[in-house]
């Protein structure tokens, strides 16, 4: 009888200790929001590459959690551009940066970002507006949108709106933006004015990279747009502070 009684016992405890490894196979992802819809915001000879880049970025972002102790940089290629969580040495920086995005695109990718409530937004982001020929005061009539839809979806999220950057056309020429320099210096100063309206927190980064001239500094460049690894290093140390506080 102790022999059936110690047999049965150990089969209980082998069967349960079966029960308690894990199978083997990874757990099932949950989207965190519904993937956004797609809506790219290119010019039209570039769109054949770049729709499907903007998709897969997008989507992929639809996936990913975001939670309160997160700090987001959301923009368009300069952002994408950049391994933020490496350069401020910060686990919780998160990358929602698009190649070619627009502000009204980040405004219909917002949902995945505020659903999360993270503690900081730094937005950056018009350029392509720009080359778009959207004027500076449509540009921060769609900030002053996307700003307010934060506040609305997520109160306790700090925003951060950061400046537009200075382009160079000499040392590339960027055909949509010829002599639209002007519309970047415009747009900042209303910019300002949003993100004072608004109880935003503004950075003036222009002047970081301005020649002198209006022009991007050449020697953070090698296109005349985007920024080569000296300017991130500017672009940090320029928002460190406030990553930190």
């Amino acid at each position: 009888m102790k022999r059936l009684q110690l047999l049965l016992l150990l089969m209980v405890a082998l069967a349960t200790g079966c029960a308690a490894q894990p199978s083997g196979k990874p757990a099932a992802v949950k989207p965190h929001a519904a993937a956004p819809a797609i809506k790219p915001w290119l010019l039209p000879e570039q769109r054949a590459n770049h729709d499907k880049y903007y998709a897969r970025r997008a989507t992929h972002f639809g996936y990913l959690p975001v939670g309160s102790d997160d700090i987001i940089m959301l923009g368009n290629s300069l952002t994408d551009g950049a391994e933020f969580h490496e350069l401020l040495n910060n686990p919780h920086v998160k990358n929602r940066g698009i190649v070619g995005d627009i502000v009204q695109g980040l405004i219909d990718r917002l949902d995945p970002i505020v659903d999360g409530h993270p503690s900081k937004i730094f937005i950056l982001c018009g350029v392509n507006d720009v080359s778009h020929d959207v004027g500076a005061d449509s540009i921060a009539r769609a900030m002053e949108k996307l700003i307010v839809l934060i506040k609305q979806r997520s109160p306790q999220t700090r925003i951060y709106l950061q400046s537009m950057l200075p382009f160079n056309n000499d040392v590339q020429l960027w055909k949509y933006l010829k002599d639209r320099e002007h519309v970047v210096v415009e747009g900042n100063a209303l910019l300002e004015q949003v993100a004072r309206r608004q109880g935003a927190t503004w950075i003036n980064l222009y002047p970081l990279f301005d020649d002198g001239t209006g022009r991007l500094k050449a020697e953070y460049t090698n296109d005349g747009l985007h920024l080569m690894g000296a300017g991130y290093i500017v672009w940090r140390d320029a928002i460190a502070p406030y990553v930190a506080e």
